[in-house]
């Protein structure tokens, strides 16, 4: 399910663009910042210096299993 994977990037201030966390679901082998922050909110002399800042995780969760632990704690 493309709900259950992410990847999540954590932006954190750089010259006069404050922090930002970007959400994108994308291939493991793609999460990083060059493909998930859109738009990149530097122009391009900074791009890197920019993305060397955020921190990129890639996130994977089952859906089903959370729906079922929540039906289990209320009953």
């Amino acid at each position: 399910n493309s709900e259950d994977v992410r990847c999540k990037c954590i932006c954190p201030p750089y010259k006069d663009h404050s922090g930002h966390i970007y959400n994108k679901n994308v291939s493991q082998k793609d999460c990083d910042c060059l493909h998930v922050v859109e738009p990149m909110p530097v122009p391009g002399p900074d791009v890197e210096a920019y993305c060397l800042r955020c921190e990129c995780k890639y996130e994977e969760r089952s859906s089903v299993t959370i729906k079922v632990k929540s039906i289990i704690l209320l009953a």
